[in-house]
Parts: structure tokens; C-alpha cells; sequence
């Protein structure tokens, strides 16, 4: 193919997390290599970002689990987009929209690719079926080597169309060398803090991200006269229980002057540039750990629970002390090792994190960085069309 490809990506809502700031930092890789960016979805904050980077948003109803919806109106939708805008490959990244993606595609004779970002409740055959067409994707992009592993445990059939392609890191933006001193002492003041340590749990309000995990943690570390100040950053989508639930653990625990819950944060370098120490203390696997790659790009100390692919991220590269690392895989669920590994983390020196920040950077630059998994999602793309977006 001469002609620059035009790649319409497919998610339910071009809102707020990592899947949807992915497609757009995608969508800015093919734009740049002279490509054409599409993306159907329901519009969100994520809009504007996406046709600054020159990107176009297609309306979708892509939220929508009607199983007519997906398969008839939806794919109706998509295949018309394929079609009046000339798509070369339709890349989906979420379940839903995807078997509407998967079906259009098909129907126009265009490539499918997917990606898979999240390790998916696999509970019964019907929900089995329901993932499995993340796996029906000409090619299969898993998200970490956790997530290949898993794939290929699900759909032995998709084994020889599986590639792993970390999820990747803004260097430009989490460069602490461009996180002035008044962004951070903005957030400061928008956020209340004072002087005490700040711990930042930046993950949306959810059970398993926890949350509610790491509370009595601190509650624990207070009552031994630690000082810090916690900030849950995040937003609670809906889920009003688990909020009033927090809000009982800060109480149970007299936290009440120690825990802050501030909602969405449009400037997460600011905030890990304003964190002592980053913690995600998932309780169940992640895909990847954005969060703990973001954070050591910054050089800010991270700790991070033990299930699914952020011990991938937060592993002490060679050549490194292990005892200069300042990141740390836990047991997720053991509350006296996170203790002991907070305490650690805010005692470490500003003279510590200096000596290891470079190289701290120069580990996630090399395996997670947004250059890295651009390259490698534009050569997914030319090697399904004889393109060269990957060279350019």
C-alpha cells in the first residue's frame, strides 16, 4: 500500500484512563508518520486531546451491552464508517464495541487488530465467549507479558497471533526537569496538603484497586506517630457504597486529617512530582502498571501489590543494587509487609532518589516509553497492510 492508511480505533468512551489515553497517544503516532487517526466512541474529556493530536472522533454508542446494539446497530455503524471513510484496519480495544468492530471488519474486508488491556472475569462459558473475541484479532496485542500468558491460556488458538507491546509512557510529559516548582505547589494548595509526606494512591475508586486495603495500613502507621498525608486520586464512577465505605475506614481509623479523596487529576506529572511515595496496592491482577512506570519516570519511590504484570514494571533492572531500587513488588494482601515498605519509602533522602533517578528513567525509557510502544503498534500496522508508518 502507497497511500497513507487511515486506522479507525474502537472504545466505548473517549473519556478518562489508560486505555483511552492510549488510543489517543496512538492516534497521534499515525498522524505524525502521516497516516489518518480515526476513533468511535462516545464522546468524554478526551475529545479535544484527541483532535489536538489531529484525530477525528466518529460518535459511537460504544457503552452500550445491548446484544442487539453491538451486533446489529453498532456494527451497522462501524462498517459504514469503514466504508465512507475508506479505513484501512480497524484496531478495537475493549469487548463490547470490539464484536461490533470484529463483525464490521469482516463485512468490509478490512484487517482487525485488537488489544488487551484487562485480565477479564472469566466465570462461566458465557463470559468466557464474551472475551474471546479480544482474541480474534488478526493480530493480538497483549499489554504485558502477564496478559500474553494469560491469552494464551484462554485461546490456545491465538497463540501464533499474540505479540506483547507494553503500554507506554509519556517521557516528554513525566520529565521532572518540565514539572515546575508552581505546578506542584498549585496542587498543593488545590489539594489542602501541608507539609507532612504525601502518599498518592492514584487509581479510580474501586475495591480492587485498594482502596479499602490500604486504609487500616495507615490507620496502623498513624496510630505508631508516622505524619503523611494520603491522597486517593480518582474518580468513584457511580460507586456511592464503596465511597461511604472509605469514608467509614477514614473515620474507623481517624483519618480524617491524614486521607484526602480529590477526584480526577488532569496533571498526574504534578502529582507524582508532589508524592514522597506512590502506592497501588491492587488487590486483584493488573494488565500493566501504568502508574508504577509514570511514577519511576519521575523517580518517585513506588509500591505496588504482587498479582498479574506490575512486578514486570517495577523490577529492579540489572545492573542496579538491589538496595538503591526504589520500587518494590508486595504481597497484596499482607498489611505488615506494606507497612514496613511505607516506612521505607518515606525515609528514603532527597540524596537517594538523586543518585537513582537517572537510571530509574533511563529502565523505563528503554522498555516502557510511549516512543517504544508507538513504534511497535505502527509496525503491527504495516505488517497487516505493506504500509511503512513505522519508519517515518
Amino acid at each position: 500500500m502507497t497511500k497513507a492508511p487511515t486506522i479507525l480505533q474502537v472504545i466505548p468512551w473517549l473519556d478518562s484512563g489508560g486505555v483511552e489515553r492510549g488510543t489517543v497517544d496512538i492516534a497521534e503516532a499515525i498522524t505524525r508518520a502521516g497516516g489518518r487517526a480515526l476513533v468511535a466512541a462516545e464522546p468524554g474529556r478526551l475529545q479535544g486531546d484527541l483532535e489536538a493530536v489531529g484525530g477525528e472522533l466518529l460518535p459511537l454508542k460504544g457503552r452500550s451491552k445491548n446484544p442487539l446494539a453491538i451486533l446489529y446497530s453498532n456494527a451497522s455503524a462501524i462498517e459504514k464508517m469503514i466504508r465512507e471513510r475508506n479505513v484501512d484496519l480497524v484496531h478495537a480495544r475493549s469487548r463490547a464495541p470490539a464484536w461490533s468492530a470484529w463483525r464490521a471488519a469482516r463485512l468490509a474486508g478490512v484487517p482487525f487488530v485488537t488489544t488487551y488491556h484487562g485480565a477479564y472475569s472469566q466465570k462461566g462459558r458465557l463470559k468466557a465467549f464474551y472475551n474471546s473475541v479480544m482474541a480474534k484479532g488478526d493480530v493480538v496485542i497483549a499489554n504485558s507479558d502477564y496478559t500474553a500468558r494469560l491469552i494464551a491460556e484462554r485461546n490456545p488458538d491465538a497463540i501464533p497471533r499474540i505479540l506483547s507491546i507494553y503500554r507506554g509512557v509519556d517521557m516528554a510529559r513525566f520529565d521532572p526537569k518540565v514539572v515546575s516548582v508552581d505546578r506542584v505547589k498549585t496542587l498543593r494548595t488545590a489539594w489542602g496538603l501541608d507539609e507532612r509526606p504525601v502518599i498518592i494512591l492514584p487509581s479510580r475508586l474501586t475495591r480492587w484497586k485498594g482502596q479499602s486495603f490500604i486504609l487500616p495500613v495507615m490507620g496502623a502507621l498513624k496510630r505508631e506517630g508516622v505524619a503523611f498525608q494520603l491522597v486517593l486520586i480518582g474518580d468513584d464512577q457511580g460507586r456511592k457504597a464503596y465511597v461511604e465505605e472509605l469514608d467509614q475506614l477514614i473515620a474507623e481509623h481517624e483519618l480524617g486529617g491524614c486521607v484526602k479523596r480529590v477526584g480526577h487529576c488532569s496533571d498526574m506529572p504534578a502529582a507524582y512530582g508532589l508524592a514522597n511515595l506512590v502506592v497501588v496496592p491492587s488487590q486483584d491482577a493488573e494488565t500493566f502498571g501504568r502508574s508504577a512506570a509514570e511514577s519511576l519516570a519521575l523517580a518517585t519511590p513506588v509500591l505496588v501489590g504482587d498479582l498479574g504484570a506490575q512486578p514486570e514494571v517495577t523490577a529492579c533492572p540489572e545492573g542496579i543494587e538491589p538496595d538503591r531500587w526504589i520500587a518494590r513488588s508486595l504481597p497484596h494482601g499482607d498489611e505488615a509487609a506494606w507497612r514496613d515498605a511505607i516506612r521505607w519509602g518515606l525515609s528514603l533522602t532527597a540524596a537517594d532518589l538523586a543518585s537513582i533517578a537517572p537510571l530509574a528513567r533511563a529502565h523505563i525509557e528503554a522498555k516502557f516509553s510511549l516512543a517504544s510502544m508507538s513504534h511497535q503498534t505502527l509496525a503491527v500496522y504495516d505488517s497487516l497492510l505493506g504500509t511503512d508508518l513505522a519508519s517515518r
